[in-house]
């Protein structure tokens, strides 16, 4: 008789454990580089799924967004990744970087939700007296090299009459923190999910002054406007208006509804746990709900109905 209660406990627990198998959704989410911020980012929703929903994620290192888009076109229902909206647009026009490799899968490409976006920094030595761009005419700023803020600070300088009119550093953005401390330089620029660690770190160590664009400024830019909010930085007592260019999840219509609706909701009700972690996720909310292009997935969409939260006629 013990053998066949052994026997049936046996059945019964391998019956739990298929089950529970079997209710399991895996997802592959394609971030960035595994030494950016965005793949942090990733390993932080994956654990937000494990813990709130059946969605069991793993997360993939990818060489940029481009490299994102660009597989949607061998990837099945089971891919999220990430990516500026503009890409989005481009790869759904044939444009730019997309010329020549345009799919029809790119046209079932779906919104989930906004993730932290790349927020513009112009951070200058508190001592420098520099409160506004102008104010930057003579001054030694560093930019970097190659990244999207080293590439959209030049284009800023140019755009407000800056350019020739600053000496660029040649040190590289991973030593701006001791070289404003030291006085080699008066200012840098740099580009990421805010609070920034630089910014941060610079604020904390040097004192700083982070600059605000106005209206024209930002408009000019033709990015999307973002504030961030009095306190995020040491010694900062005002907003600072900056320019941001917004990243969302993305999925396709491959996707069932039911696994982007656990995914959507898990996401939002766990992003107050995941901000206790990491202050960049406090930077995300309703609000760049605009910032999102194009179609979002009908499964999110459901979600987003729930939560009251609005949406435009172009993302239903």
């Amino acid at each position: 008789m013990k053998s066949v209660k052994f026997l049936a406990g046996a059945v019964a627990a391998l019956a739990i454990t298929t089950t529970s198998a079997l209710a399991e959704t895996r997802v592959t989410y394609k971030s960035a580089k595994s030494t950016s911020s965005y793949y942090q980012m990733a390993v932080q929703i994956a654990e937000a799924m494990k813990a709130g929903s059946d969605v069991i994620v793993t997360v993939e290192e990818s060489q940029g967004s481009v490299q994102n888009v660009m597989e949607v076109k061998a990837r099945g229902g089971d891919y999220v990744f990430t990516t500026p909206p503009a890409l989005v647009r481009l790869a759904k026009g044939g444009k730019a970087m997309f010329e020549g490799k345009g799919d029809p899968a790119f046209d079932e490409i779906r919104a989930l939700f906004p993730i932290p976006s790349l927020t513009m920094h112009f951070v200058t030595r508190a001592d420098a007296g520099i409160t506004g761009f102008a104010d930057l005419e003579g001054k030694t700023v560093l930019l970097g090299k190659g990244s999207f803020g080293a590439k959209e600070g030049a284009k800023y300088l140019k755009l407000f009459g800056l350019e020739g009119k600053v000496t660029l550093a040649e040190v590289e953005l991973s030593n701006a923190v001791p070289a404003l401390k030291n006085g080699q330089i008066d200012a840098f620029v740099t580009a990421g999910s805010f609070p920034a660690p630089n910014v941060i770190e610079a604020a904390a160590s040097t004192g700083v002054n982070v600059l605000s664009l106005n209206d024209d400024q930002i408009a000019a830019t033709k990015r999307a406007r973002l504030v961030i909010p009095a306190g995020t930085y040491a010694g900062q007592g005002a907003e600072i208006v900056t320019t941001s260019l917004p990243v969302v999840a993305y999925t396709t219509t491959k996707m069932d509804d039911d696994t982007a609706y656990q995914l959507t909701k898990t996401y939002w009700e766990g992003k107050a746990e995941m901000g206790k972690a990491a202050p960049w996720w406090n930077g995300v909310n309703e609000g760049l709900m605009g910032n999102i292009e194009g179609k979002i997935h009908p499964g999110a969409i459901r979600f987003y109905k729930e939560a009251g939260m609005a949406l435009t006629d172009g993302q239903m």
